[in-house]
């Protein structure tokens, strides 16, 4: 068991013959008990000290355990989030695909039917063109005939027996 302060100053000493200076072992012995005290004092906030830290220690160790089960958490997140993105894009990407491939059908089949079109206006055009040519080449050879001359032979000279009966 440690000596205490007070175990220091109740010690007595047996005296003997020609022994030591009483005056100089008590101030001696009193230099010792001031020097314990404050080595115990300092022992005491030395281990108050290391009480103190160890509780900061403690608090920061939970600290550093609840940020890293936060950072598992984050990562974790940031995975799902990751993948679901990547889901949905591919989705998407899937989505565009079958509606690009379903207006290019649309518009390949509105391209056929436009030729289709296009190549029966074509036909009529043609039809057309050959029966307003028929017309007026039946046309022309109505002109073209001597019966024009016949019937217009009378009116002339109609017109100029007119004439004639004027002058007169």
């Amino acid at each position: 068991m440690p000596l205490t302060p007070l175990d220091i100053h109740n010690k007595e000493f047996t005296r003997g013959f020609r022994g030591y200076d009483e005056d100089e072992v008590n101030e001696f012995l009193d230099q010792v008990i001031k020097d314990y005290e404050l080595a115990i004092r300092e022992k005491n906030e030395l281990y108050d000290r290391v009480q103190e830290l160890e509780e900061r220690l403690d608090h920061f160790s939970s600290i550093e355990t609840t940020l890293n089960k936060s950072i598992l958490v984050a990562q974790e997140t940031a995975e799902d989030v990751k993948r679901s993105a990547d889901k949905e894009a591919k989705l998407i990407i899937k989505e565009s695909e079958k509606n690009a491939d379903r207006i290019i059908n649309e518009a390949l089949s509105k391209s056929r039917k436009i030729s289709l079109e296009i190549e029966e206006l074509k036909k009529q055009a043609s039809v057309y063109r050959t029966r307003f040519k028929m017309l007026l080449e039946a046309q022309l050879e109505m002109l073209n005939n001597d019966d024009w001359d016949m019937i217009s032979q009378p009116v002339i000279e109609e017109e100029e027996e007119e004439e004639t009966y004027e002058n007169i």
